[in-house]
């Protein structure tokens, strides 16, 4: 039994956006350039944490879906997990250096946990940042007449 066996798919399908399960960043994979024979192929992607972020101009661009690195400029001889180890070694994931199906209850858990604090932190500087620039004008005017 794997670490998401313990969860229904009802219930992981919120976390589609968040890449979290590798089957959800496997469906990511649009306009991947590289065969199921290549080293780098999209369940090898999928399984060293990458979902696609590629434009039909740039196919060959993957994000971590734990520590957010981009990677572009693949070739099929490119091996993922060594990419992903060299370009992010302190992703929690890359560091574990093991597959979805092969984490354990905890492990799946704490990346989960990793992911979701994240999203959050992400989700409130991005409010933050809109906000701001929302009320530039009213803070501005706000600041000029309690002068």
């Amino acid at each position: 039994m794997d670490a998401t066996s313990i969860l229904d798919d009802a219930k992981l399908e919120a976390f589609r956006e968040l890449n979290l399960l590798e089957k959800h960043r496997v469906e990511s994979f649009k306009d991947w350039p590289f065969s199921s024979n290549s080293t780098c192929s999209i369940g090898k992607m999928a399984e060293a944490g990458f979902y696609w972020t590629g434009t039909t101009r740039e196919n060959d661009t993957a994000t971590c879906f734990v520590c957010a690195k981009t990677l572009d400029g693949w070739e099929a001889e490119d091996d993922p997990w060594k990419e992903h180890l060299k370009h992010a070694p302190q992703c929690e994931f890359v560091k574990m250096g093991c597959a979805e199906k092969d984490l354990t209850v905890e492990q799946f858990l704490n990346i989960f946990g990793t992911v979701v604090k994240m999203n959050i932190s992400k989700n409130i500087k991005d409010f933050k940042t809109k906000f701001v620039k929302d009320n530039e004008a009213k803070l501005k005017s706000f600041t000029h007449n309690q002068s």
